[in-house]
């Protein structure tokens, strides 16, 4: 009766694990994979790897276990070279223009005979990305606006893009005698800016990766498709402090200086290609995952005009699990000077890197608002895959 105690534990404990714990692992050496101390993997290389075309072994099969005794679940193990940044922590500014005109509303109008939503009657929902009216393609707000204002009731052929699909409907304007004009009850967007942090920059493809998150739309929570964006100089004049359930800011001024040009929005932050000078004296090797540890860390922001500079932060939680993507740890700001002039982690602050352990490990991606001194903060081995995919 003793045992059962400990038997319980022991499968509870391997039950968290085979949940927790990742089905696909990266490793940049040989030997022991250590994942939150007690749970391993043994992994001995079984097959030549090209180091210097940066190529990868065929998966190896292998097995993580708890205490390296008792076996918790099957993985699959992936080695590839390490890989080297240049890790930023400057701010910068963010202007995005969509590939198609998001539909972010829609309205009733008003008639004789009642309210009716034309928009909504036609099948077009909140999120849909209009690509074409009547067989021309559109690519601005401004344009949608334009001609679906300069009717007398005909009807519109509409071809939206949808969860990647496409479909077409037809988009019937009704008279508003109110308005003493036609209308068809549809509000849209085109573009976006914003204040962001680059994490770091690619030497391999001369990709610059940036906020560890994607940027969404505001009103329908899509992320938004890029045609093209810029990144821009932009210079931390103020700091807008957060507190407990309000979320601060980073003011920032936009200058002119156009820095880079930005073609990917994704769920593991934006990318594009840089096109000034880098700072070269911050080369960090990229960590993989399972290199992270709960514990002390620095956080590189800027928050001032004095640029990027290091903070003490903590690790207190990490997930591996892939439906997290941006959220795989929580950290905590315990750096005194910069919860004083921030509060903790406000907005601009996304895509700040992270540093363990001479490594970059990750990049802060989001607040905790209703205690700001903690965030979300996604892996950095993430963003290097995402940027090395990424063609700019």
């Amino acid at each position: 009766m003793a045992l059962l105690p400990i038997l319980i534990s022991v499968y509870t404990v391997i039950g968290i694990g085979n949940f927790i714990l990742p089905d696909n692992i990266s490793t940049y050496s040989e030997g022991k994979i250590v994942f939150d101390k007690i749970f391993s993997v043994d992994y001995s290389r079984d097959a030549v790897v090209d180091y210097q075309n940066n190529s990868r072994v065929t998966p190896t099969k292998s097995e993580i276990k708890l205490f390296g005794a008792i076996p918790v679940k099957n993985v699959s193990l992936n080695e590839s070279a390490p890989q080297k940044v240049y890790v930023s922590g400057e701010s910068f500014g963010i202007k995005l223009y969509t590939d198609g005109v998001i539909v972010v509303g829609t309205r009733d109008v008003v008639t004789d005979d009642g309210k009716c939503n034309p928009a909504k009657e036609a099948g077009i929902k909140i999120g849909d990305i209009i690509v074409e009216l009547n067989g021309k393609k559109v690519y601005s707000s401004d344009e949608v606006i334009e001609t679906l204002n300069d009717n007398n009731g005909r009807d519109y052929n509409i071809k939206v893009k949808r969860n990647g699909s496409f479909k077409s409907f037809v988009l019937s304007p009704v008279y508003s005698n109110r308005e003493g004009c036609y209308k068809v009850g549809l509000w849209v967007r085109d573009s976006t800016a914003g204040i962001g942090t680059i994490t770091f920059y690619n030497p391999n493809n001369n990709v610059v990766a940036a906020l560890g998150h994607p940027i969404v739309d505001v009103d329908t929570n899509e992320i938004m498709p890029i045609l093209n964006g810029e990144a821009v100089k932009a210079d931390v004049i103020r700091v807008y402090k957060g507190g407990a359930g309000e979320a601060g800011a980073l003011g920032c001024e936009f200058k002119n200086d156009v820095i880079g040009t930005l073609k990917e929005n994704s769920s593991y932050g934006i990318y594009g290609k840089y096109d000034c000078d880098i700072d070269k004296s911050r080369l960090y090797e990229v960590a993989a995952a399972q290199e992270v540890e709960r514990g002390p860390a620095q956080l590189l922001c800027t928050v001032n005009e004095d640029g990027p500079k290091l903070y003490n932060i903590e690790i207190s939680k990490i997930s591996y699990r892939d439906t997290n993507k941006e959220r795989n740890m929580v950290v905590k700001i315990t750096d005194k000077s910069l919860i004083e002039q921030t509060g903790g982690i406000v907005q601009g602050m996304s895509g700040s890197p992270i540093i363990q352990n001479g490594k970059l490990v990750g990049a802060l991606t989001h607040v905790i608002v209703d205690n700001p001194e903690k965030g979300y903060a996604i892996f950095a081995q993430k963003m290097f895959e995402e940027s090395e995919r990424c063609q700019g």
